[in-house]
């Protein structure tokens, strides 16, 4: 005989690779072939053994604790190992014998070869005539089908070679076979029904039929050799040069420690659940438990190799290992570093953070594109969002409350690019910023009173100026016996007060329904009796229903807004509440505004990195068609000093607010002789 190998492969965990095997097996059996299928797992899953109901006949059958073969059903069944610990025993050469037995005594030899590839499925991956790609029909399905399909590509395995079996688990189909040809340039040979579909049996019968057809062919041998391994994602090939942003990025070749991490993350993955694991971060009994297997992996590949590591090194190496597993890889060392106020990705090559305001390029990169995207998927699919072609942006949180947001090819020219913006594990306080000179102590009672005197208060400024820092501050002034409801796209505020409710917007369905906008939450939250209303950031129509609020009685709300000026700042809510689709005059919106809006707080990054606060204007009322403004207090700029710091002071503009009589009502004690022993700003704006 002169038998062909096909490899199935599941382009993400839970494709059916394994059923598909085993029911096509079947029935090409049936058909009068004489069929071979290979357990390719090496991590002691044993997926055929447990549906051929043949796991007893298997031990029964080992001999040298690597692999078995048994007749089952008419078929010969192999199974490479039967746990973690007895594949270390599997040598290359005794796999290469027996492919040459399985391809000589059978039609078709069926390989479950779940990635990463170890060295163990070398000699079938080199001689497979196709590799079939089990998917399902939905848009996750189809994008780590292409990033699959562009890692075999990486191994050597042409196009030509590589089919396509489209395996609908449940539900309907959300892209059909023809759209999964364009969209992944291969050739799709089967579109499996559900399991209790009518033409499921006819549907595996004719993909049998396919494989069937599939004739030997010569294997596979790349410039290097032999097919490199298609590892993890979140470990990647070595040697690429990677075109980002139009420049060329070489990447070194991998060290023999990396070599070493590749080894022992490749064999912690056969041996553990990763899924399950990075799902239990949060858990210590789960993590300890972790990095005792970790442990023993490392021991067993280092006496394997014959190499000593230190104490200290033999650590790096685990907590490294732990990173990838469950958390975000190259990112953790700079996630933990409390001087980084931001992590800016763009691409897997080129990782830049924020120290004090300063951007640098840090050494830090990942692996390859398919390591970036799982990161990305890591953080949003505990947040029930999504990213994807048809949806490349989403915005979503780290547990610890960062900011994080994503976009995707074909959006992203230069390969996916991720912004996370920490806001520090330690909540700050108006006590902090007086330390770092973002604001002068004597405009602290100032601020105290705006917020307890309940005006509404804008917070302005430009993207990453600290705005959303800065409103949470601010909250703290808030009493405790208040009802908060707290409005965001993705929820960053961290009120310390007891009673707030926290509501967060919903982006759309794989239909594109469901959505739920932050207009929509404005709308609903006056219904649930606020004592104090804060939207995180008004950026669209929402600025109306802000404004209504502001101005029937919800006094003391809060909100961001980008612009670079208070006066902007009130032109910017005219242009977003015309966003809300009413035709309303212009004068109207103003008299809005002018009803609503008490105070702009005018927040500023400086050409030192330095984050302050540069101006508290209150809005006064209306002059004709203009909305009158005073500005209380501003910090005057002078220069830079040799070390490239600002040099500049605060000052007061000698004005009297205008809400003196607001904090008074209120009970709110405010001395305006504290802004006077600030220097005097001399003359208005």
């Amino acid at each position: 005989m002169n038998g062909a190998i096909v490899a199935i492969v599941n382009a993400k965990g839970g494709s059916g690779a394994t059923t598909i095997a085993l029911e096509t097996a079947r029935s090409m059996r049936r058909g009068g072939s004489k069929v071979a299928v290979v357990d390719g797992d090496l991590s002691g899953r044993r997926n055929v053994a447990v549906l051929l109901d043949a796991v007893r006949a298997f031990d029964s059958a080992r001999t040298m604790n690597v692999y078995s073969m048994i007749q089952r059903e008419g078929l010969t069944a192999v199974e490479l190992t039967g746990s973690l610990d007895n594949s270390f025993a599997l040598r290359v050469e005794d796999v290469e014998k027996l492919v040459t037995e399985l391809e000589n005594e059978n039609d078709i030899v069926l390989v479950d070869a779940p990635t990463p590839f170890s060295a163990a499925l070398r000699p079938f991956m080199n001689r497979a005539s196709r590799v079939v790609v089990a998917l399902e029909p939905n848009l996750l399905g189809t994008a780590a089908a292409r990033s699959l399909i562009g890692d075999l590509a990486k191994s050597g395995i042409p196009m030509a070679r590589i089919w396509i079996v489209s395996n609908l688990r449940s539900g309907r189909p959300e892209i059909s076979g023809r759209e999964l040809e364009k969209a992944l340039g291969g050739t799709v040979v089967g579109e499996i029904p559900t399991r209790g579909d009518r033409a499921y049996p006819r549907a595996i019968e004719m993909v049998g039929k396919r494989f069937a057809a599939v004739e030997r062919e010569t294997p596979i041998v790349p410039p290097g050799g032999a097919v490199e391994e298609v590892v993890a994602p979140a470990l990647g090939s070595n040697g690429q040069t990677v075109k980002t942003g139009g420049a060329q990025v070489n990447r070194p070749a991998l060290t023999a420690r990396d070599k070493l991490k590749l080894e022992v993350h490749e064999q912690v993955t056969k041996r553990i659940d990763v899924v399950a694991a990075s799902r239990a971060h949060t858990d210590g009994q789960k993590i300890s438990e972790l990095r005792s297997q970790i442990n023993d992996v490392t021991a067993q590949v280092l006496a394997e190799r014959n190499e000593a590591l230190s104490i200290e090194d033999r650590a790096d190496l685990q907590q490294e290992i732990i990173d990838e597993v469950l958390g975000l890889g190259p990112l953790e060392d700079l996630m933990r570093d409390p001087a980084i106020g931001e992590v800016m990705v763009n691409g897997p090559n080129m990782i830049y953070v924020e120290r004090s305001g300063r951007i640098s390029l840090s050494d830090k990169r990942f692996n390859d594109e398919r390591h970036l995207r799982t990161i990305i998927e890591r953080i949003i699919a505990p947040l029930g969002r999504r990213i994807d072609e048809s949806s490349p942006m989403v915005d979503a949180r780290l547990p610890d409350g960062s900011r994080v947001n994503a976009i995707i090819e074909p959006l992203s020219l230069n390969g996916s690019t991720l912004t996370i913006r920490r806001f520090g594990t330690r909540r700050l306080n108006m006590d902090d910023l007086v330390r770092f000179g973002s604001v002068s102590p004597e405009v602290v009672p100032l601020l105290r009173a705006m917020v307890q005197g309940r005006l509404n208060i804008i917070v302005s400024g430009g993207t990453g100026s600290g705005k959303t820092t800065f409103l949470n501050i601010l909250s703290n002034y808030i009493p405790n016996n208040e009802r908060i409801l707290t409005i965001e796209d993705a929820a960053e505020l961290s009120l310390a007060q007891e009673h707030v409710v926290r509501l967060e917007s919903r982006p759309p369905n794989l239909e594109g329904k469901g959505a739920i906008h932050i207009r929509d939450l404005v709308r609903n939250s006056l219904r649930m009796r606020p004592d104090r209303i804060v939207v995180g950031e008004c950026r669209g129509g929402e600025a109306l229903d802000m404004l209504q609020a502001m101005n029937t009685g919800h006094d003391g709300s809060l909100t961001t807004l980008h612009a670079n000026t208070p006066r902007d700042a009130i032109a910017r809510l005219e242009t977003l509440v015309l966003m809300a689709g009413f035709d309303l005059p212009v004068r109207a919106i103003r008299e809005q505004i002018a009803g609503a809006v008490d105070c702009i707080v005018q927040i500023a990054r400086l050409k030192d990195g330095s984050r302050k606060v540069t101006s508290i204007a209150e809005v006064v009322g209306m002059e004709g068609e203009v909305v009158t403004m005073q500005e209380l207090v501003r910090y005057a700029q002078r220069g830079l000093d040799k070390d490239g710091k600002v040099i500049g002071e605060f000052q007061y503009t000698g004005v009297q607010p205008h809400y003196m009589n607001r904090f008074d009502e209120a009970g709110v004690e405010f001395d305006v002789r504290e802004l006077a022993k600030m220097q005097s700003a001399g003359t208005l704006w």
